[in-house]
């Protein structure tokens, strides 16, 4: 009984998680390495993204208040830099800028009505364009999320297979023998499923939220092409 718990106690200390990765080959270690990386990347776009993403919703929520209350077009587009962080604000820049555009060509050339859809089209790529800074280093994320698992199994299959040439090379094929090996070449495994499965719960959880800035600039782009043409007529 005695013998068997040293037993335990040195291999439970020889075999540690750092022991494997340390003691694991050089491709192994290498896929590692890019999977830790790739994890840190990712945790970095994260922490990044949620403090983006809260600025944007405060922001979007004031400038809301702002354009509902009745202030005229051209004070808020003065204070406009107060809510920078706003996608909204950008959209209607965009459309009052082309609307600004299209009233100075109307008097210059004595044409009856601005051309609205001009302006349509400015606010169309506006929200394209605020669409696409949402989703910046987001698809890093997916990215990860689905290649991390394949990245880790190749480490592992790897490992695996160094393994059983190993017990070719010596003829011995006991537990003793092939567990180390094995165990390191699992860990490269546990690597990929740990860098994936917060990227992806990460990028679903940012998409939903993108999903809603983007519903919320049609929204807002309909009401400011409404007003635009009732104050037209």
């Amino acid at each position: 009984m005695y013998i068997f718990l040293a037993t335990t106690a040195v291999v439970g200390t020889r075999y540690n998680a750092w022991h494997l990765v340390m003691s694991a080959g050089p491709m192994v270690k290498f896929v590692m390495f890019l999977l830790i990386l790739a994890s840190i990347v990712c945790w970095a776009i994260m922490i990044a993204k949620y403090y983006a993403f809260r600025d944007v919703r405060r922001s979007t929520n004031e400038f809301l208040d702002r354009f509902y209350s009745g202030s005229s077009w051209e004070e808020l587009h003065k204070r406009l830099p107060d809510y920078e962080q706003a996608p909204l604000a950008h959209v209607f820049q965009a459309g009052y800028g082309e609307l600004q555009k299209s009233y100075r060509e109307q008097k210059s050339k004595e044409i009856d009505q601005p051309h609205l859809d001009n302006v349509i089209r400015s606010i169309r790529r506006a929200i394209t364009l605020e669409t696409t800074g949402l989703e910046k280093a987001v698809y890093f994320l997916a990215t990860t999320g689905s290649t991390a698992p394949f990245v880790g199994l190749f480490g592992t299959v790897w490992g695996i297979m160094n393994s059983f040439q190993g017990i070719g090379a010596t003829g011995v094929a006991n537990l003793a023998v092939v567990a180390p090996g094995i165990s390191e070449a699992l860990i490269a495994t546990a690597m990929g499923l740990a860098a994936a499965i917060p990227a992806v719960v990460a990028y679903n959880y940012f998409q939903s939220r993108i999903r809603i800035l983007v519903s919320e600039m049609e929204n807002f782009a309909s009401d400011f092409i409404n007003i635009i043409k009732r104050n037209i007529d």
